[in-house]
């Protein structure tokens, strides 16, 4: 009888454990990547606080130029000020301050609030532009191709303020298309 008991344990522990191994990229990305694949994830830490945890998100075809980033805040915000750091960072990388603030506008009428554990997520779709999703629900889109250089580069361009959390993001892989990098 104990054998049977350790061995009914043993098995509900092995589905247990491939359930996490497999579990499936969110509804709304897989849909948007068809399907989608975690290129890589890590953490933003600032002054040794956990702000956010970070996953990128590449089609399963290769070299698609769709991609999405999921951002998991550890700490509340509100999306005034997560529009207002967006901007910053974006003028960091060189990007206009007059374009950048107009762009730090038009975030900060969608933005959320967000508290511990919320997620935001931007998708990128050639021809269609930046789509972000707060808690897997379509928040807003902004058209074009000058955006998301400078919205992804904040994570993605080789100037980031953030090179640690670039190199988790991209692995061993090459950034998306969409930053022109030669790659080995």
């Amino acid at each position: 009888m104990k054998i049977q008991f350790l061995f009914i344990r043993l098995i509900a522990a092995t589905c247990l454990m491939c359930s996490l191994v497999y579990a499936r990229e969110p509804e709304y990305i897989n849909e948007a990547l068809n399907p989608a694949k975690v290129q890589g994830s890590g953490k933003l830490t600032w002054w040794g606080l956990h702000v956010y945890d970070a996953t990128l998100y590449r089609s399963a075809i290769h070299h698609s130029p769709e991609f999405a980033l999921d951002l998991r805040y550890q700490k509340s915000f509100s999306g005034n000020s997560i529009a207002n750091r967006t901007t910053e960072e974006m003028k960091k990388l060189g990007v206009p301050d007059a374009q950048a603030q107009g762009w730090g506008k038009q975030l900060a009428t969608f933005l959320p609030n967000v508290e511990s554990g919320q997620n935001i997520t931007a998708i990128y779709i050639p021809k269609q532009g930046t789509t972000f999703y707060f808690e897997g629900k379509p928040l807003a889109q902004i058209p074009g191709a000058d955006f998301p250089k400078a919205f992804f580069g904040i994570w993605l361009d080789q100037k980031t303020s953030a090179p640690k959390l670039r190199e988790q993001l991209l692995g061993q892989n090459c950034p998306p298309p969409l930053f022109q990098e030669t790659c080995n």
